[in-house]
């Protein structure tokens, strides 16, 4: 009698994606027009300019150092100096 063991060996190949904390979603139309922000999924406020989004991403306890760096900020719909409707 014959016994075969079968050693599998695996790697789990560790896979980021990034997903920034901070998202500011497209302009809402308006009189004044805003961009929702998110942090973590969940909305937080509203902004008219990118201050506003410094200023709400420091109450959650965020240093930005790169609005351009996507692994920091997601911006949907147009970029930073996207604040008003297309």
């Amino acid at each position: 009698m014959f016994r075969f063991t079968l050693y599998v060996m695996s790697e789990i190949a560790s896979l980021r994606v990034s997903r920034p904390r901070i998202t500011v979603l497209g302009v809402q139309p308006g009189p004044e027009p805003f961009r929702i922000v998110e942090v973590d999924g969940n909305m937080v406020g509203e902004a008219k300019d990118v201050t506003d989004v410094l200023e709400i991403a420091a109450a959650h306890g965020i240093t930005v150092h790169d609005l351009d760096d996507p692994d920091t900020v997601r911006w949907v719909g147009g970029n930073r100096y996207t604040w008003r409707p297309h």
